[in-house]
């Protein structure tokens, strides 16, 4: 009968614990992406990983009437930044001229205009337990 009752509580709680989610959603949508061609691609990054390493989270978008949408899932409470780009040539990464400017669309989260690569003071933002939406433009 202990075995029954201790097997019974155990399935209850990994359950229980399986159905829990942790962290919110982002929703990224790029309203102005130059063409149907490709694909977009979206990164989340934190403070450690933003231009330096692989990103947490990585999503593409198909583009429909110049517009592309995804959502992070699952995102934990901090701050973070996201860099979009446009993959017209579908090859998962940003082509960039001899001088090392992109030749491709890219955008950062928050739009800063800014000359040179995206900044991490200019792109944060801060996540909580509420859904985001965010619009990025290219």
């Amino acid at each position: 009968m202990k075995k029954l009752l201790f097997a019974g509580f155990f399935l209850l709680t990994f359950l229980g614990q399986a159905q829990e989610t942790s962290g919110t959603q982002i929703t990224v949508t790029i309203p102005n992406v130059p063409g149907n061609e490709g694909k977009v691609i979206i990164s989340l990054y934190d403070e450690e990983t933003f231009m330096k390493a692989l990103p947490l989270q990585n999503g593409t978008s198909e583009i429909k009437d110049g517009k592309a949408t995804f959502t992070f899932k699952e995102v934990p409470a901090g701050e973070y930044g996201i860099i979009s780009i446009h993959d017209e040539n579908n090859n998962d990464r940003i082509d960039m001229e001899p001088t090392g400017m992109p030749t491709e669309a890219y955008g950062v989260s928050n739009n800063p205009m800014s000359f040179g690569p995206p900044q991490w003071s200019e792109a944060r933002f801060e996540v909580s337990d509420e859904p985001i939406s965010l619009e990025i433009r290219f």
